[in-house]
Order: structure tokens, then sequence, then C-alpha cells
């Protein structure tokens, strides 16, 4: 008898076989007649069990059941008589590996500062299993795309002695004999060493931001994918963040179609966002932000309100280009034709779900950058190796960052994105 994943099933129908889970719910039928709602990791399915058919002493076995217990199950599965593509397993025997007692997430409503604390359990449920899955598609998708077209995967530290936009949002943490180090918010400048070797280069992991925010949009440990291409100047360095959250939507659709019907995500709206992205300057936004009556200045920044206003009738992302300088980054490239501006983009998604990516064209003089750093107030001693890189063979170059939860969440159409982390880090949760 072979033990297979639910996701196999439909290649064993009519054979006995044996799957290995957890109980995601059950109900009686009638004296002789229960259905078991099994899920493996891979999927779900309903088991049937039929007294005439199993006997009285496993069919006691399947009676002691709870929800989220575990156990092996052996029968046979068949084609559901009602519901097309969907399946059945008809019962034989169970062997319970553990009884769940007082599981404590119920079928009744919870809010969610309790799922929270109860984050550990709350991972099973069908909703989260489908998040968990999208991220992981989401992660492997852009991945995959740069690892097509060149980009070469280059690890940066998450220990930093000083900040890519000075310290006022990092952690501090003492550091031996060194004094201070502070957890990374970006790669970037290391990565902006990678290139300068490998051509194309990206990091992946966690990044850490001390800002005291309670939004919807905000974690205080969240993940971060960098990017950086020498040789590319703005307008390319665009066009290369299109084409992978482009390739982003395609592959999800693909691949989590089942999950998405569980989310209830439009995926239509996410078809409709695979076309050509908007471009319209930071100007252009603030002038149309105006119009509808928005109070905002030239030299402001956007919080969430401004970025739901400027997509609200676009079905794709937009990018929001050429930024005063002011509030924007020491190290962004300022414009030729207007050195008040930097070469930079933030690119916000539709339907609400705010910047996903931020980018810019890098300053690649040395004496620029140098005056930069002093006019910034900081330390030279710290930026020295960042210096040296525009000293020995500067390039053009650019890169962006992809901000992995909020992507998630625009591909997914959750709304809060502590769902979209397995293990969410906001400035009042730290457990479990």
């Amino acid at each position: 008898m072979e033990t297979i994943e639910i996701k196999d099933i439909e290649k064993y129908l009519g054979k006995e076989i044996k799957l290995r889970g957890w109980v995601r719910n059950y109900r009686k039928a009638s004296s002789k007649l229960r259905f078991v709602i099994f899920r493996d990791g891979t999927g779900e399915v309903q088991a049937v069990a039929f007294k005439p058919d199993m006997g009285d002493d496993k069919f006691e076995k399947v009676k002691q059941l709870t929800i989220e217990s575990s156990l092996e199950i052996i029968g046979v599965p068949e084609k559901h008589p009602k519901q097309k593509g969907i399946f059945e397993f008809h019962l034989k025997d169970i062997n319970i590996i553990n009884l769940a007692v007082d599981y404590p997430i119920g079928k009744k409503e919870h809010g969610p500062d309790f799922l929270l604390s109860q984050r550990h359990l709350w991972l099973r449920s069908r909703k989260q299993n489908a998040l968990m899955k999208i991220r992981h598609t989401v992660y492997f998708a852009i991945c995959e795309y740069l690892n097509k077209e060149g980009f070469y995967r280059f690890d940066s530290p998450i220990l930093t002695p000083n900040a890519s936009e000075g310290t006022t949002t990092l952690f501090e943490v003492p550091y031996f004999d060194s004094g201070s180090a502070f957890l990374s918010q970006s790669g970037q400048l290391y990565l902006e060493a990678g290139i300068m070797s490998l051509g194309k280069v990206y990091d992946f992991g966690p990044v850490f931001r001390a800002e005291k925010s309670k939004t919807r949009k905000h974690l205080t440990e969240f993940w971060m994918m960098d990017a950086e291409a020498a040789f590319v100047e703005h307008e390319e360095n665009m066009k290369i963040q299109e084409e992978l959250i482009r390739n982003v939507i395609r592959v999800v659709i693909e691949r989590n179609s089942k999950e998405l019907e569980i989310l209830e995500r439009d995926v239509e709206q996410l078809r409709k966002a695979d076309a050509p992205f908007k471009i319209i300057t930071h100007r252009e936004a603030i002038d149309f932000l105006r119009n509808k009556g928005v109070d905002i200045g030239y030299d402001d920044d956007f919080g969430a309100v401004e970025e739901d206003r400027i997509t609200e009738d676009s079905d794709v992302p937009i990018f929001v280009e050429k930024w005063p300088k002011e509030i924007k980054s020491f190290y962004m490239k300022r414009d030729p034709e207007n050195p008040d501006l930097v070469l930079g983009a933030d690119l916000i998604a539709p339907e609400g779900f705010g910047e996903i990516i931020g980018g810019s064209q890098r300053e690649s003089d040395y004496n620029i950058l140098l005056n930069r750093i002093k006019s910034e107030g900081y330390d030279l001693k710290d930026y020295q190796w960042f210096l040296d890189l525009r000293k020995y063979g500067s390039v053009p170059h650019s890169g962006f960052g992809v901000g992995l939860e909020r992507l998630i969440q625009w591909m997914s159409g959750v709304k809060h994105i502590r769902e979209v982390i397995p293990f969410p880090r906001m400035i009042n949760r730290i457990h479990p």
C-alpha cells in the first residue's frame, strides 16, 4: 500500500492507499455515517466513514476524532458523485497519532488579537494555508525571473555598521568592542559593490525598520528583494521592474488558482494589471491630487490616502517618477533636466494596495556623492567604502527594492499585512 499526498490523489482512483495529516473538520450525518475533512499541507479531501463498510471497532475510532487530531487514514479515493474534479476518500481504517483536545480556534468568529496570539495554530486554517502558498509562489517567481535575466544572488549582511538612509528608523544593537551595529533596512549599498564584480545582482531576506507605525501596511520585520544592475539607467530600471511584476502576476494566477479561489480574490483584476504600466511625474501626481481636493504640496511625500487616490481609476500599477530631491535619499541621481528632482520612481499598486517598489538610478560621480554625504552630516569614514565604488571604475547603475509582503497583499487581495508573513512583528507584538 502506497502512502501518498492529497495533491496526487487523482492518480490513485480506485486503489487502496494511505494518507497522513490532520482533521480540519468533521460532521455526523447519521449514526452510521461520518464525514471527515482531512488535510495534509498539499490539499484536503473529504473522507467518508460508513459503519457497514468499516465495521464497528474501526468506526468507533472515527467517532473519537476531534479538530486538528493527527492521523493516518487508509482507504480508496473515488470521484465525487456530483462535483466534477472533486474526490472523496472512502475510509477503511484510521490510525490516530495524536488526539487533539480542546483545540482553541473553533468555528466561531475570533478577533484579530486572539488569532495573532494563536498564530502558531492559526496558520493551519484554509485561508492562512492559501496565503503561505501564495507567498511561496511570489518569492520563487521573483527569484526565477531575476535568475533568467542574468542577475546573481548576492547576500548582503543583516548587521551593518551604518545605515543606507540615516539611523532614525533602525534597530541599534551592541556589537562586542566595536560599539553599536544596526539591523539592516536594505542591502542596497552592499549590492552596489556586487555589481562591480557580477554586473547584475539581487538579495532577498529579512530587513528591519523601527518605525512606530500601526497601519495595515507596516511591519517592523519584513522581507525585501533588492536588485542592482550596472549600466542600467532610470527608464530601463522601470522597465525591469514592470516586467518582473507582470511575470509575478502570471505565475501566481497559473500556480495558485485554488488558493485565490479560497481567498475569494478577484482574479480578473489581477489579469487587468498585466498590461503596460502608467508613468507620471511626482508633480503630475500632486496636480492630480489637488484637483481631487487633496491638500498637498509639491514637496510632500505620499501617505496611504494619496496612494489610493492616485490609482483609484487605474487597473494597472502606476510609476510616480522624478521626485523632489529633498524627500529622497542622498544616493539618488539628480535629473539632468532639473537638478531639483531625482531619477527615482515608486511603483504604486492598484486596488488600494499602495507602494510595492521603490527604485532609482544611483549617483555614480565621486565628488557629487562626497558632497552629498557631507551635506547630510554623515560620518565620512562610515561611507568611504561606498565612495570607493565611484573612485575605482564607476559606471551608471540603478536598482530597486520590492517589499515581499506588500506584493503578496496585492496578489492575494488580503487587506492587512500581518496575515501574509508567518509570524508578524509589529510595534505592539513580538509573540509568539
